[in-house]
This record gives C-alpha cells, sequence and structure tokens, in this order.
C-alpha cells in the first residue's frame, strides 16, 4: 500500500509539472505547423456556423503533444473537455454515463483509443454518427433496448498504433492528423519558454543543448530540462548553459546525439555480440534484460529513425553509423 502511495503521489506531481508547462492556446503550441493551421480553421468555421467542431484524431509516437491540443481544442471553443483512457472503458454502461453527463459542443478525450474494448467501440458508431446510444437491458426474455439521446458533442481520440482501429471507427473521424518529431530549433524554443514557466535562466546553447538529445520529443525535452534544472540550482546559480546542460546530462548517461544507456546497449548486443545482425527483436530483447515490447516501442523508433538501425525480414541490423557512434570498427 505504501508503495502504492508513493507511485501515485509521483504520478501527480509529473501530470502537475506537464500542466504547468501545458500550453493553452494555438499562438503558444510549437511545432507541427500544418496540424495546427488545420485545427485553428475547423475551429474558425466551427464556431461560425455555431456547430460542434467534427471528431478529431490524433495518431503520432508519445509525448509530442496529442493530449495538448485536445486541451487547445477545448479552449478554442469554450467548452469543457472530459478526460479517459481507452482501458478503462470496459463495458457500454461506462461509455454511457460519460457521454450522457456531456453538455452541447463538449469533448471527450479518449487516450490510447485503439485499446478500447470492441464492444464499446461498437456503441461508438451511433453516438459519432446519429449522437444517440442504444443500451441492451436485461437478457433473455425480457431483454428490451433502450436508446439514449446523447447532445452534440467531439470525440478527440489519440492513439500510438493508428493500424490498430478498426477501419468503420477511424472513418467517422472527419480530422486524422498525425503529429511527427520536432526539430531540433523547434524543441530549444520549447525549452526556452518552458524554463521562463519554472523560473529557471538558459540561454541558447544550453536550450540546444537539451533539445539535441531529447529525440525530437517536447515530453522528453520537459522532462530533461527538468534533471537540467536541478543541477544548475546546485552547481551553476540556477543558470543554464551549454556547458552546464552537457555535464548535467552526461551525468544521465545521455552523450551528445541522445543515446542513452539502453539504446547503447541494444547496439553493442548487434553489432559486438552478433556480428551486425540480422538478429531477432526477441534476441535482442533478451539480451539487454527488457521486454519486446519495450524495445520495439520505446527505442527502436529512435534508432532508425537515426540511421543506427535497419529493419529486416531476417531481423535488425546496424548500420555503418552505429559502429561510429560506439567507436567500433565493422
Amino acid at each position: 500500500m505504501a508503495v502504492e502511495r508513493q507511485s501515485e503521489a509521483l504520478n501527480r506531481k509529473n501530470n502537475a509539472f506537464d500542466n504547468k508547462l501545458r500550453p493553452l492556446e494555438f499562438e503558444e503550441f510549437v511545432g507541427q505547423s500544418k496540424i495546427r493551421e488545420r485545427l485553428m480553421l475547423a475551429v474558425n468555421a466551427a464556431k461560425e456556423r455555431g456547430e460542434t467542431l467534427d471528431h478529431v484524431l490524433f495518431s503520432g509516437p508519445p509525448g509530442l503533444g496529442k493530449t495538448t491540443l485536445s486541451y487547445i481544442l477545448g479552449e478554442a471553443m469554450g467548452v469543457h473537455v472530459k478526460t479517459t483512457s481507452g482501458p478503462v472503458i470496459t463495458k457500454p454502461g461506462d461509455l454511457a454515463g460519460l457521454l450522457t453527463s456531456l453538455e452541447p459542443g463538449d469533448i471527450v478525450f479518449i487516450d490510447e483509443i485503439h485499446r478500447m474494448a470492441k464492444t464499446v467501440e461498437e456503441y461508438l458508431y451511433s453516438a459519432m454518427e446519429d449522437f444517440a446510444i442504444d443500451i441492451l437491458i436485461d437478457q433473455g426474455p425480457n431483454a428490451r433496448s433502450v436508446r439514449l439521446e446523447l447532445p452534440r458533442f467531439t470525440l478527440v481520440g489519440a492513439t500510438t498504433r493508428i493500424g490498430l482501429i478498426a477501419a468503420p471507427l477511424r472513418a467517422r473521424f472527419g480530422l486524422v492528423n498525425r503529429l511527427d518529431y520536432y526539430t531540433p530549433e523547434e524543441l530549444a524554443e520549447i525549452v526556452v519558454r518552458s524554463a521562463s514557466r519554472l523560473g529557471v535562466d538558459v540561454d541558447r546553447d544550453g536550450a540546444m543543448e537539451i533539445a539535441r538529445r531529447a529525440r525530437g520529443t517536447p515530453r522528453i525535452a520537459n522532462n530533461l530540462l527538468r534533471r537540467v534544472r536541478d543541477y544548475a540550482q546546485v552547481m551553476a546559480g540556477n543558470f543554464i548553459s551549454g556547458e552546464v546542460a552537457a555535464k548535467s546530462l552526461a551525468l544521465l548517461e545521455i552523450d551528445p546525439h541522445g543515446l542513452d544507456e539502453m539504446d547503447r546497449r541494444i547496439l553493442e548486443t548487434i553489432c559486438v555480440k552478433f556480428g551486425g545482425g540480422p538478429v531477432g527483436l526477441s534476441t535482442i530483447a533478451v539480451s539487454v534484460g527488457e521486454e519486446t515490447d519495450t524495445v520495439e516501442e520505446a527505442y527502436e523508433p529512435f534508432l532508425i529513425m537515426e540511421g543506427y538501425l535497419e529493419r529486416t525480414s531476417k531481423g535488425r541490423v546496424a548500420t555503418p553509423l552505429a559502429y561510429e557512434r560506439l567507436g567500433l570498427k565493422k
């Protein structure tokens, strides 16, 4: 119980940190310029017509701003945002209770929508199209269907694996947007903005030093900033320069290219133990002591994006760049 309470307290602290840094307007949101323009256009058009916003689906790797954009949509439309998660909604009654409590125009944000139970997902079809939901009451001869009318609402779904969303559900979203990784320049702008909200000074070199090691992800950039802030507070008079950022990130074993300890272990396993590959994913996972899904979803995308790994039909293969970064000869 004590461990659970500590975990809950840590989660609340992290959420409070994220909320403090989360922008609330489109003008404050950095990056994803095309998606931002499309959403602003849709919001302005819906407000001029006096209609609710069309249903929106965000896809892409975690930490790129899907939840943040959902809250920005709520602010822009002037409505409430009710947040839930796909795995939490386990039966149709949960969905009905959520939808019937809405006010006209409200936004329902469902994170990890691809993990929603299929039986619940099917109830969303009529809710999204007809703004009504049919609930079956009782069983056997006494079974009867009750139709619940719903206020017009906007469903905003977020997923890291859009391929797992059923085609009928995906087709009901009017606005489908895929978020991409950020450039170091965009991340540096985010770091400067976040630092000002945290009350710590950072120069351009310090912001870029953090941005280059953030894997193209704002959430990682903000987390690194929090660790660098601790170092700067104790060792550098609460000022983050390029040198201060480099020293503090070196303590975290994150190199100038953004590779952390596990990244290097994965690359070393492929390059040294298996001669550069090809080697199967499960073999890599066992060798580094991680779950297969964790290696595939948390580490591989960055290594592939940066050109350290290749996926082939026979397995994973290390590129010449991986040998160069590890200081090895192929």
